[in-house]
């Protein structure tokens, strides 16, 4: 670009280009099909199957609370990525390498495809646990809250009375003469 193109204004900054969408829970659970397709022809053990099964389940469980762990914060995008990115590529590179070399051919430090995927695999799998925690905790958190507003609401909890089915102890008495009586001692 010449100077005549800078003073005719031709050094205008160049649009930015759109940023993508975040992927919306069709997407997540699309990238989830696919992989449970890759591994639908039955040439990966059942060693890498459960735990493939075992992060999709995980990340299936938390898509319905990712708001919890708060819309752009690195725990949401940690879930994202590995339903969209991690777990899918993951596979896709064990997938890729011939069966036999993969199971049984020594590529870092000793191990094998195989064991580098599973390794991989647990870790998403313990990450994901955490993630579906975290998600609950604030669930959990609001039932704690709840429960100490109703008990500065209404007094002290009840210890829940007991109850007693073994059909021996006589019902309270009651200063009312008309009222029914039971053989459940109920005492609260």
């Amino acid at each position: 670009m010449g100077i005549f193109d800078w003073l005719r204004g031709g050094n205008e900054p160049e649009a930015p280009s759109p940023v993508p969408a975040a992927p919306t829970d069709a997407d997540i659970l699309a990238s989830l099909d696919r992989v449970a397709a890759m591994l639908a022809d039955g040439k990966v053990s059942a060693l890498v199957r459960s735990r493939v099964t075992r992060v999709d389940g995980l990340i299936r469980a938390i898509l319905p609370r990712l708001a919890h762990l708060g819309l752009g914060s690195m725990d949401a995008y940690a879930v994202v990525a590995t339903a969209t990115d991690y777990l899918p590529e993951a596979v896709g590179g064990y997938l890729r390498l011939p069966r036999e070399w993969a199971d049984t051919r020594p590529i870092d430090g000793g191990r094998t495809a195989l064991m580098v995927l599973v390794d991989q695999l647990e870790l998403l799998s313990s990450t994901m646990t955490k993630m579906l925690d975290a998600a609950n905790r604030a669930d959990a958190q609001a039932l704690i809250a709840h429960g100490r507003f109703l008990e500065a609401k209404f007094g002290p909890a009840s210890s829940g009375g007991q109850l007693d089915t073994s059909g021996t102890s006589q019902a309270p008495q009651s200063s009312d003469a008309s009222a029914p009586r039971s053989t459940l001692d109920l005492e609260i």
